[in-house]
């Protein structure tokens, strides 16, 4: 889709379709109050009626018939003006995201729009522009997979941001190339996570990574497994000696020429190809999603290319460990150790608990690069999805006070909800061992803290978050920008916006 800032007013657009909004139980101001009167109160009789309250995500169509240029007005609901101020740049991109999935059902190829948020709401120029920008993108994003019949034409093809102030233009531009990059971003990790696991393989995952890097200007190395060995990678490689798929390692690296003179961010995320849970194997029904069990990765990858298309002040670097976990006659088993790349040996008391193991050799990988910070990400345990429900919140764990609060803001401006949950001692006692170092996998009550803190073995820098996403990868709730049943791509935005934030520190 083209989208550009265009000088001029709303009513004065020829578009198939423009965009106004409004609150709900107000009446209407500014840009639509101009279009409602444009229509001789067409807004305010729909209002009077009943049949538009400004819900959220509530969208109306008028006609002009010949009134103003364009041949449709759709009216869009902000929701609560309360709700709205809570976190306007969310709301933006949910009314943007309505809005444009109204105009591709009406088969609108160009539409204009005001610019959400800005004015009124709060929010500034290139704010309000980036918003509405990921919005449309993000709510248009429609995964056709394997399907053999012709795809639907992209439908609006032309979105044009209309901006009052012809001095805003350069601000709004910068809005909408910022939001672009990171929908881009976002897309990258659905495409993969939506994926079905006889495609997206470690070696896919490693050939999207280096697309990736040719495309945002990144350095990539892939290691296979002599790499690893090489490596002493015993974690990684315990989980992927089941599967006849081979592992891939992938390091990715923006401003890899400037290590030396920037801040350095590692970011890490679990890359499970597809989990059976290995011998302690998953039950039928819990069989079923298992081919996102690698979206952490992938979220590593996506964020990656936003960092890149940016131009981020960092260091940055990316992991993405990738591997199936599989049963043949060559896999892990309940009861064997195996050594991690930091030497720590590990007792496996259950094959299901093998993104950890796959993170444990990364963590100690990220080491090399001396990092300001370290962050992961993964889909690691269902005792996450107990403690904080599906699709509501990931969990955060960290062993830095400002690591935590950049990353609890990077969540409040993305709306990628993080609940900050402790590394409790207590955790250890679960984690012991008879026979080695540590088990991967403590009992079933505080599943979700055990896991964190079996990471914590492998962390050798002070700074370093857990991000378990375990609940957010698939089917989001009652969000028009994440819509159907397929990926979220959650992480990408909430990874880029903390890199964003760290550098501003």
């Amino acid at each position: 889709m083209e989208i550009q800032a265009i000088p001029g007013a709303i009513q004065a657009s020829d578009a198939d379709a423009i965009v106004v909004n409004l609150f709900e139980e107000t009446q209407p101001g500014g840009a639509t109050r101009a279009v409602d009167e444009s229509l001789d109160g067409a807004i305010r009789d729909l209002i009077d009626g009943g049949d538009f309250t400004g819900k959220a995500g509530q969208v109306a169509v008028l006609y002009p018939r010949g009134a103003i240029p364009a041949r449709r007005v759709l009216v869009v609901g902000l929701g609560q003006r309360d709700d709205f101020d809570a976190d306007p740049a969310d709301a933006v991109r949910r009314a943007a995201a309505s809005a444009a999935q109204k105009a591709r059902d009406l088969k609108a190829r160009r539409v204009a729009t005001i610019l959400h948020g800005a004015g009124a709401g709060g929010l500034s120029v290139d704010a309000a522009a980036q918003a509405t920008t990921e919005g449309t993108l993000l709510g248009l994003y429609d995964y056709r997979g394997q399907k053999t019949e012709e795809p639907p034409e992209e439908l609006p093809q032309e979105l044009e941001l209309m901006i009052f102030r012809q001095p805003d233009v350069p601000a709004a531009q910068r809005g909408i190339d910022a939001g672009r990059v990171i929908a881009r971003g976002v897309t990258i990790t659905r495409d993969l996570v939506n994926l079905p696991p006889n495609l997206c393989t470690p070696i896919h995952m490693a050939q999207v990574a280096t697309d990736v890097a040719a495309d945002a200007g990144l350095r990539v190395e892939v290691l296979g497994r002599e790499e690893m060995q090489a490596l002493h990678m015993g974690a990684l490689l315990g989980v992927a000696q089941g599967s006849d798929a081979p592992p891939r390692f992938i390091v990715l690296e923006h401003n890899a020429a400037r290590a030396g003179e920037l801040d350095t961010i590692v970011l890490a995320g679990k890359g499970v190809t597809f989990d059976t849970g290995g011998y302690s194997l998953k039950p039928k029904e819990s069989m079923k999603g298992m081919k996102a069990d690698m979206a952490g990765a992938a979220a590593v990858i996506g964020a990656m290319f936003a960092v890149g298309k940016l131009g981020l002040p960092l260091h940055v670097v990316g992991l993405a460990p990738a591997a199936d976990n599989m049963i043949n006659g060559h896999a892990y088993r309940p009861e064997e150790v195996v050594t991690a790349s930091n030497g720590v040996t590990i007792e496996i008391n259950s094959t299901d608990a093998e993104g950890r193991m796959l993170l444990a050799d990364a963590l100690v990988y990220a080491a090399r690069f001396q990092p300001s910070a370290v962050v992961d990400v993964a889909t690691l345990t269902g005792a996450c999805v107990v403690a904080l429900g599906r699709g509501v919140a990931a969990g955060l764990f960290s062993t830095d006070d400002r690591l935590r609060e950049t990353l609890v803001a990077a969540s409040a401006a993305t709306a990628e909800k993080l609940w900050p949950m402790p590394l409790f001692p207590e955790y250890e006692k679960t984690l012991e061992s008879q026979t080695a170092d540590v088990r991967n996998s403590g009992d079933r009550y505080g599943g979700v803290g055990s896991s964190a803190t079996f990471l914590k073995h492998f962390v050798d820098y002070p700074a370093w978050a857990h991000v378990d996403m375990a609940g957010m990868a698939l089917e989001a709730l009652d969000n028009p920008y994440a819509p159907g049943k397929g990926a979220t791509g959650f992480g990408v935005r909430l990874l880029t916006e903390f890199v964003r934030q760290w550098g501003q520190n």
